[in-house]
């Protein structure tokens, strides 16, 4: 008797400190959606984004598919039409995907060509959710998804009063099929790539958890059926398999770039411990709890929540995992670069000119392992290239302008991610900014040496972009500069020190804005600020103004003062949203974005202007970036299909939500500061990867309270109009108390000021 009753005392003890932990960690993946930003097309991006069920960074993503094969908008909100259930690594519309094949169930005759078997659907039979996605197709068809890192799990459950297939397309350029009826799976590989060496496959291998009743393959370019056929290879090769009707099918999925036997490993390691489709979609629901529940926000409304958790999943996709693990449970890779495996991390599929405003330096906070990892998949792509990547997709593209990896390498270094040898790094960076490589804007530096003799790359039809260029340079030139300095290097400090001033030079005074000069050093006529393109990449003279990160106070010197200085952010917003198509020539989405906001010539929809809110705190004025900060987290994005004012490219327009909405932003990546703005929420609490935890309190807040009438870190009184990456990382409590009016003598003093060079040494 006695032993029964002890043997319930500790059941009863377990259960409670079972349900104590549950309690704690709370249920919030269900405020992501991941259909935000999918209302989006060629003209119009409200993200450019599509659904990907998928576990963070993970190698590969699934999503459903309403375009046609090839096509780049993947997924489109307005369509009805579902061709097929994709896997896909796709960083961005405008350059399309790769490594792609597809799983469509198919009821009543069999069609495989994407046109015929397309099936349509309605958004209200859709579950979207980072850890799950399922769609009851009209036909009567269910399908349901669930990922881990390198592979999926999905589930069709087909009506009874009809035919049952389940056809793979091999999507676009070669692909081979071979059909194991014996043990229900499928293998071959797809080489759908742009940018990979010639040797470049995705293996893949499909276990299904039922027989087929007939099986065959067939090609996508004509839809020639070969019935009875359980292997082929070519273009546009694909298998088809026919079940019962009635029949609910489990597929386990999983990929490999090095080999068939490592997609097989993959399956075994990573979906071989799950037996049922369930337990795979709690794992991966437990994954995104875990990191939601790692940055928790109190206080907001559920709609807050819903855009707040809908943007961390989404800064939480790229970079995508490119290394897999072999028996041993080691990393290595097929490099996209040459083409042969290496020991090591290797991680792909992010354009940097985007990224590293924000993205990057969140993951600094959030994933400083992984961070460590990223710095050495950049030299080991140096290595393997002779170039550090700027976009990668999966090999280096060159995709925009500047040399933005060294800001990666910089920031990580500077915040204490000491993973690799800064000499390296420095050698690396300095033959990218004296060379040009052979692929895109980015890859290397395009007018380096008149760059370096003239401060500036002078403007002509054949250098587009020109002002753009030398901005960015002299901004990545500092984080050079500021990697030497931190390791002592005064051959680099002095190579990057004298060219990290070059802004300088395109500022007019007499107009007030950066502008072109020929090679002449005259400046460029006619001159309009409000017309796109030309020296200006994705922007205008209104938009590049501000893009000198690093030296935010040389820039007001400039300009004349703070008071010049504020009152031309100030007209950025009360200018009239006239568009200017430019050395464009034509409206571009762009510019379409900016005018349908309407916030004057403030173009949150595209990387140059997003810091620019937060440029008050550095001249006097810390109130308006609390004031602007709120209204555009308020404003421009939601957690629906029209949830982002523009291209959400990889992470950063979600990251800088993330942490606008927890009251900082990265102005200035290669320091490690972050600005001050105005806290969403009341409360976010940061549970970092050292164990401590870092609470941002914002007393009062509320809809009409977003300006900060006092704040304290750890209990002392706090003025400064910026954070430092360390007081996070140490763990402690920053106290806001907010109120509804504007607190004008607080944070004014010098110190109160964000790093600037030109003042580094106050």
């Amino acid at each position: 008797m006695y032993k029964t009753k002890l043997i319930s005392k500790i059941a009863l003890s377990f259960t409670l400190i079972a349900n104590a932990a549950t309690a704690q960690q709370q249920n919030l993946v269900h405020y992501a959606n991941t259909l935000q930003g999918t209302n989006s097309k060629f003209e119009l991006s409200y993200g450019n984004t599509y659904p990907a069920t998928s576990v963070p960074f993970a190698m590969n993503t699934w999503t459903p598919q309403t375009g046609k094969n090839g096509d780049g908008w993947k997924y489109q909100y307005f369509e009805n039409k579902i061709r097929g259930f994709q896997q896909s690594h796709q960083c961005s519309s405008w350059v399309n995907d790769y490594a792609v094949f597809s799983l469509m169930p198919v009821t009543g005759k069999l069609v495989v060509m994407d046109d015929d078997r397309a099936a349509s659907f309605s958004h209200k039979n859709e579950v979207a959710q980072p850890n799950y996605y399922s769609v009851k197709l009209d036909n009567g068809i269910k399908t349901e998804m669930t990922t881990t890192a390198r592979g999926a799990h999905l589930r069709f459950s087909f009506p009874t009063n009809g035919t049952a297939y389940l056809v793979l397309d091999g999507y676009t350029k070669q692909s081979q099929i071979k059909i194991d009826v014996a043990n229900h799976k499928i293998t071959g590989w797809v080489n759908n790539c742009r940018w990979a060496p010639n040797n470049f496959k995705n293996y893949f291998e499909i276990i299904l958890d039922k027989p087929f009743k007939t099986y065959g393959t067939w090609e996508n370019k004509k839809g020639e059926i070969k019935a009875g056929n359980n292997a082929d290879e070519g273009d546009g090769k694909g298998a088809y398999l026919e079940f019962a009707p009635g029949t609910v099918v489990t597929a386990k999925v999983a990929s490999s770039y090095i080999s068939p036997e490592q997609a097989n490993l993959t399956l075994a390691t990573e979906l071989g411990g799950f037996k049922t489709f369930d337990d795979t979609k709690a794992a991966s629901t437990k994954i995104w709890n875990d990191l939601f529940n790692r940055v928790l926000v109190e206080g907001g409304t559920e709609a807050q929540k819903a855009t707040f958790y809908s943007c961390l999943y989404r800064a939480n996709l790229f970079s995508h995992r490119f290394f897999e693990l072999n028996k041993e449970g080691k990393p290595y890779y097929f490099s996209p670069y040459d083409g042969k495996v290496h020991d090591g991390y290797m991680y792909t599929d992010n354009g940097f000119w985007d990224t590293f405003r924000a993205q990057f330096p969140l993951n600094t906070i959030l994933h400083p392992k992984m961070q460590g990892q990223y710095m050495q998949a950049l030299l080991a792509a140096q290595e393997q290239c002779g170039w550090l990547p700027s976009w990668s997709f999966p090999s280096e593209t060159g995709g925009m302008i500047g040399n933005h990896a060294i800001s990666l390498l910089t920031d990580a270094w500077v915040k204490g991610i000491r993973t690799f040898d800064p000499q390296r790094a420095l050698k690396a960076y300095y033959h990218e900014a004296n060379e040009k490589g052979p692929w895109g804007g980015a890859n290397g530096r395009g007018g380096a040496k008149e760059y370096n003799e003239k401060g500036y790359v002078p403007y002509s039809q054949r250098a587009l972009g020109a002002t753009a260029q030398s901005l960015e340079y002299a901004y990545d030139d500092f984080c050079g500069y500021q990697l030497a300095k931190s390791v002592g290097n005064k051959e680099y400090m002095a190579s990057f020190g004298k060219n990290m001033y070059n802004y300088k030079t395109l500022y007019d005074p007499s107009t007030r804005f950066m502008r072109a000069k020929d090679e002449n050093g005259k400046w460029v006529t006619p001159f309009d600020p409000l017309e796109w393109g030309g020296p200006y990449t994705e922007g205008n003279a209104w938009h590049w103004q501000w893009s000198v990160f690093h030296d935010i106070q040389g820039l007001i010197n400039l300009m004349g003062g703070n008071k010049n200085f504020t009152a031309k952010i100030d007209s950025v917003f009360s200018q009239p949203s006239t568009i200017k198509v430019g050395g464009y020539g034509s409206v571009i989405h762009e510019m379409t974005e900016m005018e349908l906001i309407k916030m004057g010539q403030y173009a949150h929809g595209n990387q140059p202007i997003q810091h620019m809110i937060y440029l008050y705190n550095y001249a006097g004025q810390p109130w308006k970036s609390q004031y602007y900060a709120r209204k555009v987290t308020d404003k421009l994005y939601n957690a629906t299909e029209n949830g982002y004012p523009g291209d959400e490219d990889q992470g950063q327009m979600s990251s800088w939500y993330v942490l606008s909405a927890m009251g900082i932003y990265s102005v200035c990546p290669g320091t490690d500061q972050y600005v001050i703005g105005s806290p969403t929420f009341k409360k976010v609490t940061l549970t970092l990867e050292n164990g401590k935890k870092f609470v941002i309190e914002a007393e009062n807040n509320s809809k009409d309270n977003i300006y900060i009438q006092s704040a304290s870190l750890n209990g002392k009184p706090y003025t400064r109009n910026w954070l430092s990456h360390y007081s996070i990382t140490n763990g402690g409590i920053l106290k806001f108390k907010m109120g509804s009016k504007p607190a004008y003598s607080r944070g004014l003093a010098n110190a109160d000021k964000p790093f600037s060079v030109s003042t580094i040494t106050r």
